[in-house]
């Protein structure tokens, strides 16, 4: 009974890490993106390919962190864990770079 409480303790911990770091590589991203485009008119700067370029580095760099800290076992990272740190971290950077864009913050 104890060893599953540790094992899912443990599951928790890692999952909300994933997570966190999700969400501050997506607005670190969104934050470089800004800095970026924050001399633009929202529309232009939403137009700019650069932007996108920083949320992939952000995605591409959480997945090598991901692997080299071995955070999860060879097998227990695959396909769903790729497109869950992806989506967050593209979701947190678009809504915080529209959030900046919308609100004019240069």
């Amino acid at each position: 009974m104890s060893t599953e409480s540790i094992s899912d303790r443990r599951e928790h911990i890692r999952s909300v890490g994933v997570t966190a770091l999700a969400a501050l590589l997506g607005v670190a991203a969104a934050l470089a993106s800004m800095a970026v485009t924050g001399d633009l008119p929202a529309r232009e700067a939403a137009g700019e390919t650069l932007p996108q370029a920083f949320v992939v580095v952000a995605i591409l760099v959480q997945l090598a962190l991901l692997n080299v800290t071995s955070i999860y076992d060879e097998d227990e990272f695959g396909m769903k864990h790729n497109l869950y740190v992806a989506f967050m971290t593209f979701s947190f950077w678009f809504i915080t770079w529209g959030i900046l864009l919308t609100s004019e913050a240069a």
